[in-house]
């Protein structure tokens, strides 16, 4: 996730989905995720205090201001290069069940108020950024556990 002053995404040079302030959320989905991991994932996007107040402290949330997210699933996110020179995406979701994960990920920003953007699932894409601070944060949910 990255706090980014504005971000976009084309596909084939066609704006898909742009936003102002908020969050660049990229998305991989493991083939063990659930429903309650999207739960928290969302839980923490939404209510993690990494905006600046008025005194230029990250003390408030997505939530708190009125931020949007723009959503792109990245499946390379899961590559494992711990061996050889080529990544192994073993523990990728089966594209179905990742564009349907991904899409719940989305409906729950959504219920929770978040205005959302999103990237088109396995298109190739590029996505552009201006990263605000910057601010880059990892956020795994494994199992239920958030890190």
């Amino acid at each position: 996730m990255q706090r980014v002053s504005r971000a976009s995404v084309d596909v084939d040079g066609v704006d898909v989905g742009s936003i102002q302030a908020g969050f660049l959320l990229l998305v991989g989905i493991e083939a063990s995720d659930t429903d309650v991991d999207i739960s928290r994932a969302v839980e923490k996007v939404v209510h993690l205090r990494v905006f600046p107040d008025e005194e230029g402290q990250m003390n408030l949330s997505l939530l708190e201001t009125g931020g949007s997210a723009l959503v792109v699933s990245q499946f390379t996110l899961l590559g494992d290069v711990r061996k050889g020179r080529r990544p192994s995406f073993v523990g990728a979701a089966p594209p179905e069940q990742a564009e349907a994960m991904v899409d719940r990920f989305v409906d729950v920003l959504r219920s929770n108020g978040i205005h959302v953007e999103t990237g088109v699932f396995g298109a190739s894409m590029d996505v552009a950024l201006v990263n605000s601070g910057p601010v880059t944060i990892v956020l795994e949910i494994r199992a239920g556990r958030v890190r």
